[in-house]
């Protein structure tokens, strides 16, 4: 059995003003934006070709109305085929956005880091590879390998 990660809640103070980030300066595709009752709003993007998606919203706390900190998650990470473009589509869009490092010989060692404008911390990694081969190919490359 599959079991996919497709959506993460990522806290923000302002929905608004985080819906438009990840817009207008991250380049996410809004795939809903609705006020479900009086106290919930639920909007969902999703990074360009990703599978997983971020919501974002008001009352969307969890059962006992609480939810994480804005501003407190690090370590979200998007992969890029190729980070130089990746960088120079960001600085354009005007993110304040760290020059790419290579941390690691090899494909997948090098990484550069914004924030949303609450400060949860964005990590993207270089994956050369998925400029060629889709992420299920390179983590399952044969069909004979699959249970």
């Amino acid at each position: 059995m599959d079991w996919t990660l497709e959506v993460i809640v990522v806290p923000v103070s302002d929905v608004d003003r985080a819906r438009d980030f990840y817009r207008d300066k991250v380049g996410f595709k809004v795939d809903l934006d609705t006020r479900v009752t009086d106290t919930m709003r639920i909007v969902q993007l999703t990074p360009p070709g990703s599978g997983c998606s971020i919501v974002i919203g008001e009352g969307i706390g969890g059962p006992d109305g609480k939810g994480p900190e804005p501003g407190s998650y690090s370590g979200l990470q998007l992969v890029v085929a190729d980070i130089k473009a990746a960088h120079a589509e960001l600085v354009e869009r005007g993110v304040e956005v760290s020059d790419p490092v290579e941390i690691g010989p090899g494909d997948g060692g090098t990484f550069m880091h914004f924030a949303d404008p609450d400060g949860n911390a964005w990590a993207v990694q270089e994956y050369r590879v998925r400029a060629t081969k889709p992420l299920y190919e390179v983590l399952r490359p044969s069909t004979a390998d699959s249970d």
